[in-house]
């Protein structure tokens, strides 16, 4: 971090040098294909992504033979990352920014600006350069290649507005949002628990013959058969269930989750061995709410009014990371016990739907 923030002061006092020596009117210097050469034709080359910023964290995106990793540590997010490769492949030097828009695209630039390293697989340095803000009119956004005398206005043919978006420096902005990812032959146990409300919790066992059993405190299922067929399909929730984002660091999100009441805790082990544990809190609700205005209100019996219908918080990664999710996304978890045990409701035929 320390040798980015040398980098972007030396752009800043080398910027305004090259500023008193552009001509003494509106318009540009000539175009330089050499400065202006923005456009990486072959990303499957590139290796290792640094991108670094003034004001925020510094990330780097690094292929392996097990896919893309971020900081060494996690899997990157397939769509940021192919959103950054994708605008590297199309984004091309409209023209040198002007001299009446000079002075600010710099300095927004040195203070602001993001700096984006690549290199190839064998770790040799491809290209540098700096991405700022939005230019005049909100139509490209100030680029300057490291080495080059000026800034230029680029765009990506086919995309309106200005790029600097595409390429986030927050960790939180990179990680892959899976929470679990297991395939229903993968599974060997589920416990779903609801604090205070034992007799809809449950754990559900599967054996290495596929034969599963859903085992809890509820009276309503003595002497009730298990509805295998529910229990089976219960198993394929656990593949790709993708949190919303990533709450690390945000202002007031400790304070938020010490008054959060808990929802429930899903705890997943896997045929090899692994545990995966997501502990569940209400959200309480706020202006992002839908059941904010009586207007919008959502009927739903299982949400109190004074907790979000869309959003909870989970805890997961064992303890490390706080996270989004969504109702929607994990309605199909959030089962209780009887509804293992509940036959299913005959379908009419279609002699007796007319």
């Amino acid at each position: 971090m320390r040798k980015t923030l040398i980098y972007i002061a030396i752009l800043a006092l080398l910027a305004a040098g090259v500023y008193y020596l552009l001509p003494n009117d509106n318009n540009t210097n000539p175009f330089d294909p050499k400065e202006a050469d923005f456009t990486v034709k072959d990303t499957a080359a590139i290796g290792r992504i640094f991108l670094s910023s003034m004001n925020e964290e510094s990330t780097l995106i690094e292929r392996t033979d097990s896919g893309w990793r971020v900081n060494k540590q996690y899997k990157a997010l397939p769509s940021t990352l192919y959103t950054l490769l994708e605008t590297l492949t199309k984004q091309q030097a409209l023209y040198p920014v002007t001299k009446a828009a000079y002075d600010n695209a710099v300095k927004t630039m040195a203070t602001h600006g993001t700096k984006v390293e690549l290199y190839d697989r064998a770790g040799k340095k491809m290209k540098v350069f700096y991405v700022g803000g939005a230019a005049a009119g909100e139509k490209g956004t100030n680029m300057l290649l490291d080495g080059a005398s000026q800034p230029y206005v680029v765009e990506a043919p086919g995309f309106v507005g200005y790029l600097t978006p595409r390429y986030p420096t927050r960790l939180r902005d990179w990680r892959d949002r899976t929470v679990f990812d297991v395939l229903p032959s993968d599974v060997k146990s589920v416990s779903v628990q609801y604090p205070g409300k034992p007799d809809e919790s449950f754990v559900l066992e599967r054996d290495a013959n596929d034969t599963v059993v859903v085992k809890t405190t509820d009276k309503f299922v003595q002497n009730k058969p298990l509805n295998s067929r529910r229990a089976h399909l219960y198993l394929r929730f656990f593949a790709k269930v993708n949190c919303e984002g990533y709450l690390n660091g945000l202002p007031d999100n400790d304070s938020a989750l010490r008054t959060a009441p808990p929802h429930s805790t899903i705890t997943l082990t896997t045929t090899k061995g692994d545990v995966r544990t997501a502990e569940v809190y209400w959200m309480p609700v706020n202006k992002r709410s839908k059941n904010v205005k009586e207007a919008e209100k959502v009927d739903d019996h299982d949400v109190p009014d004074e907790f979000d219908s869309d959003r909870l918080y989970a805890v997961v990664n064992n303890r490390k990371d706080t996270i989004m999710i969504q109702h929607l996304t994990f309605q199909g978890i959030f089962r209780k016990a009887k509804e293992f045990y509940t036959p299913d409701v005959p379908q009419p035929t279609p002699t007796q739907r007319h």
